[in-house]
This record gives C-alpha cells, sequence and structure tokens, in this order.
C-alpha cells in the first residue's frame, strides 16, 4: 500500500493499530444489548380495602417454584394506587405470590399471578384486587 509515495506495510496501517479497541467496543454493545433482561412491573391495585393495607411482600418464583426475586414494602398510610417493582429476569413463565397485611391480624395471600415474559416485554403492568371479606 502506497501512501504519498512512500509504501507502508499493512501491519503498520493506523486503522489496524485501533482495530483490536474497536473489536472490544463492539463486544461489549453486543454483550450489554444481549444481556440486559431489566423488566418493569407495575401493579395497579384495583378495588376497595387497599387503604387499610400496611405491607405487600411480592415473590417472583420460577417454573420450578424456585425464588427469582423477593420483595417487601411497607405503607404507613396504606399503599399507592400503582406500585412499581424493577427485576432482572430472563424471558419465560413464572408465578408472583403477593402477600398482604393490615395494621392487624395475619398475612393473607392474593390469587397467584402468572406471567409470561418475551423479550419485547420491558413493561407489564397487571391489576391487583383484594378478596371480599369474610
Amino acid at each position: 500500500m502506497e501512501l504519498r509515495g512512500e509504501r507502508v506495510e499493512w501491519r503498520r496501517h493506523p486503522l489496524l493499530r485501533r482495530l483490536p479497541l474497536l473489536l472490544l467496543a463492539a463486544l461489549f454493545v453486543w454483550l450489554f444489548r444481549g444481556s440486559s433482561n431489566e423488566r418493569e412491573l407495575v401493579w395497579v391495585l384495583e378495588g376497595p380495602g387497599w387503604s387499610d393495607i400496611r405491607a405487600l411482600e411480592f415473590q417472583v418464583k420460577n417454573p420450578e417454584g424456585g425464588l427469582e426475586k423477593r420483595e417487601s414494602l411497607t405503607f404507613p398510610r396504606g399503599p399507592s394506587i400503582v406500585i412499581t417493582e424493577k427485576v432482572n429476569l430472563p424471558s419465560g413463565t413464572y408465578e408472583v405470590w403477593v402477600f398482604v397485611r393490615g395494621e392487624s391480624g395475619p398475612s393473607r395471600r392474593l390469587p397467584v399471578v402468572r406471567l409470561t415474559l418475551g423479550d419485547e416485554d420491558s413493561r407489564v403492568e397487571r391489576g391487583l384486587r383484594l378478596p371480599a371479606s369474610r
């Protein structure tokens, strides 16, 4: 290869010296983009009775029943209508167990919520409703 009348060996070409850095940057971008499984689970609290709730616990379980994520939240005056939870989950099917506790009394489990997450699901919104009091 000649450059302005001078012969430059291909091993000393300026772009070749930058090639390892460019390959490393491309690999980083590819890995970062492919491994991001962060998702936002949004729970909309529907119906009456939520103002009496003082604690919520979310348990996300994989198909084998293993615990993937557990989060406990407490509320001095009841929860807001929308609760957002960030989780790092790969695509797949999950069960979410939700437990609620009022000012007094034991925790109660709400019906299990089933989630099927695809690669494109970065935000999933579901409604939660308290069961009728006995």
